[in-house]
């Protein structure tokens, strides 16, 4: 069974990011896998690895994506994406230290985070996207 499933909800509307939002599902249940099957910390971590290079590969792609379109709330979504990084590498640092059992919580924390955070916050640019361009295709009056 899954841990984390991919709905069509979760779309934001452009094939980039939901590519990049499919391959973080994917990264999660790899994680959380590999983490419920005993698998060893070389490959728990280098898992966890790929995770936290592939949300800041994505985090950048998504936030020059927003810039391109002049989201208005960029600010505070930087800086969601900073908390969660943060987040993530204090769990990294606790694995690090010998904390097996952190990468099971790093599995929770985005398939949770990842799920709400493109279901309102990713989707919000879409809605102001669309707005725009309703906006911008009104013929004078």
């Amino acid at each position: 069974m899954t841990y984390f499933v991919w709905a069509e909800d979760m779309s934001v509307g452009s094939a980039l990011l939901d590519c990049d939002h499919r391959r973080l599902v994917d990264l999660v249940n790899e994680l959380h896998t590999s983490t419920t099957a005993g698998a060893g910390r070389d490959i728990v971590g280098s898992i966890l690895e790929r995770l936290i290079t592939y949300t800041r590969e994505h985090f950048q792609r998504e936030e020059h994506h927003m810039e391109q379109l002049r989201y208005s709330k960029i600010i505070e979504h930087k800086r969601q994406h900073q908390e969660l990084l943060g987040k993530v590498l204090e769990l990294r640092s606790r694995f690090d230290a010998g904390q097996i059992t952190v990468a099971a919580q790093v599995s929770a924390l985005l398939r949770d985070w990842l799920s709400v955070h493109i279901r309102r916050e990713d989707k919000q640019y879409l809605f102001e996207m669309v707005r725009n361009a309703a906006k911008d295709s009104t013929p004078p009056a």
